[in-house]
């Protein structure tokens, strides 16, 4: 059911990207104006999700994701029934704030419903939502477009989200929300020179594949001469290794703890994109190199949600918020320091930029992140973080 009400969220955030054409068209706005519709809805979920979340950290968990995915259906029937363009931003804001809530707050209840032994694959089960929405959101979102405009799409999605929020509210059992702590006191976790860390190598390994995939069809036009149809199946190959390492991350979290899933990940990610121009140079190289490339970035998010909730055993719903939001700051950066990039060294230099951004992640997971006695993070036993969790009824 979190995985359900994820795709939904995932869903509403992606799907622009594959109705640019129809929002142009029938909002009479330029390709660059229609593509702000995702820049609004990034910022206003990095600076919601913290404070949402702090804000309702006293509620019942399964009411606040109900909640949460009833503001998104409302955010996405907004933008369907938007009589012009201003309006339609503010349906995308209505409906990151639901996404920006839910998110964290699924990740954290999948960690405390599962045993401790299978916490990673867990958030892996809530994170795969998101990874289907990137592969089939985008392309379904078109092709449905087609037939009935942006319109049609954005109230498909926002039906999706009310059945999601009431088949959590059907099946998922109650989850009593953290201990009371002061709102101030909610933030106290970002202080942890840990946590900061973790968070910093979330918004460069974040920003390292998404300005890399932003670009990829100039860089794959420039690398092999690929263009159309041809790329979209490229990246559906991308789609299906970000599926498989997904669930590959999730799995490695459950058994090494975080830290050297997270180097491995960060090492092959770097190296993929490293390599990048040299093997995407047909279209069997192409279709190796962006399956890999998905594999290892996919691969990043769950032991790193892994290692924070660990971190934080006692309010993991707030600092998976903040990793959401570098998330978020991350991908919203990307398309300017991409563009930056590939104005000045041309598509060749963006998987390298790229690379190096990756690396410098993997130096900081491996300096900041290095075992301590004590530190959950690194523990090879990750079952040690339970004893903090909320309570969960399992009536319902």
């Amino acid at each position: 059911m979190l995985a359900m009400g994820a795709f939904a969220v995932g869903t509403s955030g992606y799907v622009v990207a594959g109705l640019l054409s129809a929002l142009t068209a029938e909002l009479s706005v330029s390709a660059s104006a229609a593509a702000q519709l995702v820049t609004v809805f990034s910022l206003a979920y990095a600076i919601g999700s913290p404070v949402l979340s702090a804000a309702s950290g006293r509620w019942e968990r399964r009411r606040l994701l109900v909640a949460a995915l009833a503001v998104t259906a409302l955010g996405n029937a907004l933008a369907a029934l938007a009589p012009n363009y201003g309006l339609l931003l503010v349906a995308r804001v209505v409906t990151a704030a639901g996404a920006a809530v839910f998110t964290p707050v699924a990740s954290a209840v999948a960690a405390e419903l599962a045993p401790p032994e299978r916490r990673g694959r867990a958030v892996a089960v809530v994170f795969g939502g998101l990874t289907i929405a990137l592969i089939l959101g985008v392309p379904v979102g078109n092709l449905i477009s087609l037939q009935v405009g942006y319109r049609g799409v954005f109230l498909l999605v926002a039906l999706f989200a009310l059945a999601a929020a009431v088949a959590v509210r059907m099946l998922l059992p109650t989850v009593s929300a953290p201990p009371a702590v002061p709102f101030i006191r909610r933030f106290d976790a970002a202080r942890s020179p840990r946590v900061l860390v973790s968070l910093f190598v979330t918004v460069l390994a974040v920003l390292g594949t998404f300005a890399a995939y932003t670009f990829i069809s100039p860089i794959l036009a420039a690398t092999a001469g690929l263009h159309g149809t041809i790329v979209s199946v490229l990246l559906f190959c991308y789609g299906i290794g970000g599926a498989i390492g997904n669930v590959v991350g999730g799995r490695a979290a459950d058994r090494w703890g975080s830290r050297k899933p997270l180097m491995v990940v960060l090492a092959g990610a770097g190296l993929s994109l490293a390599v990048l121009p040299l093997v995407a140079t047909s279209v069997p190289g192409a279709v190796i190199a962006l399956f890999v490339w998905g594999l290892c970035g996919w691969a990043f998010n769950p032991p790193m949600q892994h290692g924070l909730i660990g971190l934080t055993p006692a309010a993991p719903a707030l600092v998976l918020s903040l990793n959401a939001s570098a998330i978020y700051l991350g991908a919203g950066l990307s398309g300017i320091a991409g563009g930056l990039v590939l104005t000045a060294g041309g598509p060749n230099l963006l998987p390298e930029f790229a690379a190096v951004l990756t690396v410098i992640a993997l130096l900081a997971v491996f300096v900041g992140l290095r075992q301590r006695a004590g530190d959950v993070i690194s523990q090879s036993d990750p079952g040690n973080t339970s004893a903090s969790c909320p309570s969960v009824n399992l009536t319902r």
